[in-house]
């Protein structure tokens, strides 16, 4: 922990409820307060026998498991470890003889609107030949295989064709430098590279072979045999004589019927490597068996999944939404799914909207950060508001990547959810594997900005510094206390750095989030007040960064979005720094600096004075990696005065960070 971790105050109020109807109550999976109250008894009562029978209804196994939990070398846990199974037959196989064979699996709307439909059953025999044609090039159980892919239907079936293999894969989204990609071949040890010659997005021809030839050719990925190119568009690409080949030049002659191998319930299905500001990538290991069942418990849970579903999660597989909540769980749950190649901007700021309409979507699964900007669309062209298109085919709403604020969260309950369909604002991270807290549709009270309650079998907790639990009302640091399959199995060779990070012994061995949060004193609510180290101490006052940004962005009539960092100050130790776009230009000069009296004003009123931001600037857009991630390291760096020198080849917008150093 690189920051101070004695209590955080939380300075946001928020009063407004929303109860479930009783018509979404009594069709719920979860039904009601009691339905959720019943499964954490179970989960209380007999911890190992709940997860056990939860096993053994949602995953089929090759060879059942007989011990449940083995805690003899913590924090190294393992879950249903004498057990085995294939994560592509829980995808895939298990549906075929099965009415779901023929149900659409993926509706893939590429980047010009050109929309392919592919079955359960079609999709298998596509797995099964890709992994005819990986094992017919050396690749093998326990190999690690870099996935850098377009988001196609391409990316998927090479996630999948390697777990039906038992070849561990580590995705790299495909925007990462160079430098990122092969980083992560030599930290993996990787033996193959599957790629596409480009990726269509907003239009443009984006190159990802090239990318990874420049990645080779930094030296030290010695473990690579083999480059498998995925011939996305007709314009060619560099291509290496004996080690490179394309899709078609490797699945030719390739049967469409491949046996699953059966792993051990502990075997790695992937690496996923978090980006750092500084030093080596950081793996995220994950399990099979843990990983498998909670990526499909919490589909069924969250989403109150239903056979007719149309489930549109709009994540990357390049991160862990993308690889839980489009290339795992929903095809584990049987549910037809949408896969987006583009961007919500293009050609228009109502693609979203328009692709809801068009394809029926019933839940729909965004970014905070996506929904933020799109209201500053709606709000300057009406012609791209969700009012344009027929929304009337959802009933379910999801939020992921950050905190929702408050206001943001209304404008999406109002515009397109009709105020009718139920917000699941889930929490969750790379390290958990699926949500951890997060309302339940069917049973749970939603209060704007709150993911609310941890799911059944989650002992979610918030602690002081010495890790002895907070009363309800104050803030502190958000663990978790007992072992959840989906969770972290250790960083990829760097079992100390694992232990370190994420189970400290000053918190008694719970698992550390890295969030700062606070339980609502009324309702026991969980609200994430922001990481640990975005934590602010500004006159000997602790405050979340999200909280501020929350009040900014609640000045409606003026601010589309913000984000707030911190800076050393000679008197008060941090100073608050506001990076503020505004639901207008950009303003300069004088009346930039009316608008941010006024804003100061603003958050004086809403929070307090000790929150006003000492500085402001103005943008025309925030600092965002291509999954509309905000990069507030580089935020930071910008209010120190400090020179960018940490790899920005990830942002959708560089040119923005010169802007708002240049800002006063």
């Amino acid at each position: 922990m690189s920051a101070p971790t004695s209590a955080i105050e939380s300075v946001l109020v928020e009063n407004r409820v929303f109860p479930p109807s009783d018509a979404v109550v009594k069709a719920a999976r979860v039904s009601g307060m009691a339905g959720y109250d019943a499964l954490c008894a179970e989960a209380d009562k007999d911890f190992e026998g709940f997860w056990a029978r939860l096993a053994r209804e949602n995953v089929n196994w090759s060879k059942p498991f007989t011990r449940t939990l083995d805690t003899s070398n913590a924090p190294f846990f393992k879950w249903f470890d004498d057990g085995e199974l294939n994560a592509s037959a829980n995808c895939l196989d298990r549906h075929i003889g099965t009415p779901t064979e023929n149900k659409t699996a993926i509706v893939f709307e590429a980047d010009d609107g050109a929309v392919t439909k592919i079955t359960y059953k079609e999709l298998l025999a596509r797995v099964s030949q890709f992994a005819n044609a990986l094992k017919a090039h050396g690749v093998a159980k326990g190999d690690r295989v870099l996935i850098y892919m377009p988001m196609t239907i391409e990316g998927v079936i090479a996630m999948q064709a390697c777990a039906r293999i038992g070849a561990t894969h580590s995705v790299v989204f495909g925007g990462f430098s160079a430098k990122a990609v092969q980083e992560r071949i030599i930290d993996a040890g990787a033996v193959a590279v599957i790629t596409a010659n480009y990726q269509m997005r907003g239009g443009k021809e984006l190159p990802l072979k090239a990318i990874i030839d420049e990645a080779l050719a930094m030296g030290g990925c010695d473990t690579i045999r083999n480059v498998f190119v995925f011939e996305r568009t007709a314009t060619t690409c560099n291509m290496v004589p004996g080690r490179d080949k394309t899709f078609g030049e490797i699945l030719a002659g390739q049967s469409t019927e491949c046996a699953p191998v059966p792993v051990g319930a502990e075997h790695p299905l992937f690496i996923l490597y978090t980006s750092g500001s500084t030093g080596k990538p950081k793996g995220v290991q994950h399990s099979t068996g843990g990983y498998l069942l909670w990526a499909k418990l919490t589909m069924d849970w969250t989403f109150d999944l239903r056979a007719d579903d149309v489930f549109w999660c709009t994540a990357d597989i390049g991160w862990i939404t993308g690889h839980t909540y489009v290339a795992y769980g929903p095809l584990a749950a049987g549910a037809t799914q949408i896969i987006f190649e583009g961007i919500p901007t293009f050609p228009n700021a109502g693609r979203f909207w328009q692709m809801i309409e068009k394809h029926k979507c019933t839940i729909f699964y965004t970014a905070p950060t996506a929904i933020r900007s799109l209201i500053k669309a709606a709000e300057g062209d009406a012609a791209v508001h969700p009012a344009r298109s027929d929304l009337s085919s959802l009933r379910i709403l999801g939020s992921v990547g950050e905190p929702i604020n408050p206001e943001a969260w209304m404008w999406y309950h109002k515009n397109v959810g009709g105020e009718r369909c139920p917000i699941v604002d889930t929490f969750w991270q790379t390290e958990t594997g699926g949500h951890v807290i997060t309302p339940l549709p069917g049973a749970t009270p939603l209060v704007p900005g709150s993911c609310t309650l941890p799911l059944p079998g989650i002992a979610a907790a918030i602690v002081d510094e010495t890790g002895n639990d907070v009363a309800n009302g104050a803030g502190g640091i958000l663990v978790i206390k007992k072992p959840w399959p989906s969770m972290i199995r250790t960083i990829w060779n760097d079992p100390e750095r694992f232990k370190k990070a994420y189970f400290p012994e000053e918190l008694k061995g719970y698992y550390l989030a890295g969030d700062g949060a606070v339980r609502s004193a009324d309702r026991g609510y969980f609200r994430i007040t922001g990481r640990i180290d975005d934590v602010l101490n500004v006159s000997g006052h602790r405050m979340g960064t999200m909280e501020i940004e929350s009040a900014l962005v609640s000045k409606t009539d003026l601010v589309a979005e913000a984000a707030v960092v911190g800076r050393p100050d000679d008197v008060t130790g941090e100073a608050i720094c506001a990076f503020v776009v505004l639901k207008r230009a950009r303003p300069t000069g004088e009346e930039a600096k009316q608008i941010a009296n006024e804003l100061r004003n603003w958050v004086a009123k809403e929070i307090g004075p000790i929150a006003k931001p000492k500085d402001i600037r103005f943008g025309d857009n925030l600092p965002k990696t291509r999954s509309g991630k905000i990069m507030r390291r580089l935020l930071r760096s910008i209010a120190k005065g400090e020179a960018i020198t940490q790899d920005t080849s990830t942002l959708e917008n560089p040119a923005i960070l010169d802007q708002l150093a240049k800002a006063n």
